[in-house]
């Protein structure tokens, strides 16, 4: 496998709906995530070796960034074409993505923390592979 580089984020549009959320890249395409999310406050532990994916959106929720967290398969080039980012992590090590939302690894497993809050948006992540995707919101514990 070919090394893989931090890619910045770029900001993409944004859709809420009551049945998924619609990402359209910088490219013109568009993603859908069908599905509402599940609630999640504190930290969240994502199964191992899933794609990674944290979607946080602007106080309007209309346009947000997107990052891929420790995804190996698509090329920097296709990120950056699309606006999604990219980030690289460790076993161990730990960055914050936006104000208000980190991420770690622990194993080969993701974990993240966010506070709506401080990041003044909706943070959503997404995890999937061939077999399926689930998505979360985090929230306050509140």
């Amino acid at each position: 496998m070919s090394a893989r580089n931090d890619v910045a984020p770029d900001t993409l549009g944004v859709e809420l709906a009551e049945d998924g959320i619609v990402v359209e890249y910088t490219d013109g395409r568009e993603a859908y995530y069908r599905g509402v999310p599940e609630k999640e406050s504190g930290t969240l532990r994502t199964q191992p070796g899933k794609l990674v994916q944290v979607l946080v959106t602007d106080p309007t929720e209309t346009e947000g960034v997107m990052m891929y967290v420790n995804d190996r398969n698509t090329h920097d080039d296709i990120l950056e074409s699309t606006g999604v980012g990219r980030v690289m992590l460790e076993p161990g090590e730990e960055e914050e993505l936006f104000p208000g939302v980190t991420v770690r690894v622990d194993g080969y497993a993701v974990e993240v923390e966010a506070d709506p809050e401080t990041a003044r948006g909706r943070v959503f992540v997404f995890e999937e592979d061939q077999l399926g995707e689930r998505f979360y919101e985090m929230v306050d514990e509140e």
